[in-house]
């Protein structure tokens, strides 16, 4: 099994979203469904970054790590410097 890191951005609410899934087809579909609670806000989430890992933990250290720097040019940075998804 394969866990993996994402980021969406609404340009409706020019927002970006960090999270992490072991199944991203799937966790895609509950953000653009409204399910997620955060991503309900817009319906334009759009997958614009992702990283793979073999562990769980190893996915969650980074995810809280992004979103610890509280940084839209950080997560900007990881976009441009990975071209495409």
């Amino acid at each position: 099994m394969s866990f993996t890191l994402y980021i969406l951005y609404s340009a409706e609410k020019d927002r970006y979203y960090v999270g992490q899934t072991s199944n991203l087809t799937e966790r895609l579909e509950s953000h653009r469904s409204g399910i997620s609670t955060y991503t309900s806000m817009a319906s334009d989430w759009e997958l614009v970054y992702t990283e793979e890992y073999a562990e769980r933990l190893d996915v969650v250290k980074r995810e809280i790590e992004i979103k610890k720097k509280k940084s839209r040019k950080y997560i900007e940075y990881l976009i441009a410097s990975k071209s495409g998804v």
